[in-house]
């Protein structure tokens, strides 16, 4: 019979399959999710060889059980002071993985199943304010329009405001997004979270002050984006 230690190997090969086939391949997952995993085990694998003087190669799965991992858990909210929910996010990313080893190996049931049983902390939902109408025209008329950042910021405020889009979906909106045709109607499309995808129509003033912008904004080929950071393309070392 195997030690405990021995059950499973080490870590690193479970974890190269759960980035590289089982998420990116099986579960198709976002770019967003798989970069929040990817910050949930760079935590855990410093932690670990905290707690353990394993190196993240070297490091066997066992060493990850329960105690080990309510013990990371308790160093994000006291140590790192992270809220409830981005503790319960770390958790989610845990118990993704260790569904994966249950498949992989078998013997490890046991820890798995101790693992899985840690439970999501409750905590309190805030309750989610708004802007007036006059808050949102003193933020829309903020930005010093005589200046090229001030007239961009300007053109993505006044789109996020008509389209309700998250930031990372106007700032990440592309060319082929984006449709002007005052004959067809203006509008956006939209690919959000989850995958999610939606048309969004644009009001008469959005589509004009967008207009405006994407003129001066120009076809450079370089300018894939519709809301850039600068104003000239940086060269390519």
């Amino acid at each position: 019979m195997r030690a405990p230690a021995e059950v499973g190997g080490l870590v690193g090969p479970h974890l190269q399959a759960f980035f590289a086939k089982h998420l990116l391949i099986h579960k198709r997952a976002s770019p967003e999710t798989i970069a929040c995993y990817r910050d949930t085990f760079r935590l855990l694998l410093r932690f670990m060889r905290q707690r353990t003087g394993a190196e993240p190669a070297a490091l066997p799965l066992a060493a990850l059980d329960a105690d080990a991992v309510l013990a990371f858990l308790d160093h994000l909210e006291r140590d790192r002071g992270c809220s409830v929910r981005s503790r319960n996010n770390r958790l989610a990313a845990i118990r993704s993985f260790f569904r994966l080893v249950a498949l992989r190996v078998p013997d490890s049931l046991g820890q798995v199943t101790r693992v899985m049983a840690i439970p999501i902390k409750r905590c309190n939902k805030r309750l989610v304010n708004y802007l007036t109408r006059d808050e949102v025209k003193a933020l829309l008329a903020a930005p010093d329009r005589t200046a090229w950042a001030g007239r961009r910021d300007h053109a993505l405020l006044l789109t996020l405001y008509n389209s309700g889009a998250r930031v990372s979906e106007v700032t990440a909106l592309r060319r082929e997004q984006v449709r002007l045709d005052p004959t067809t109607g203006a509008c956006l499309e939209l690919h959000g979270k989850g995958r999610k995808e939606r048309i969004v129509p644009l009001w008469a003033e959005t589509a004009r002050v967008l207009r405006a912008w994407f003129r001066e904004l120009g076809d450079h080929e370089q300018r894939q984006y519709r809301f850039p950071q600068c104003s000239r393309p940086r060269a390519i070392a």
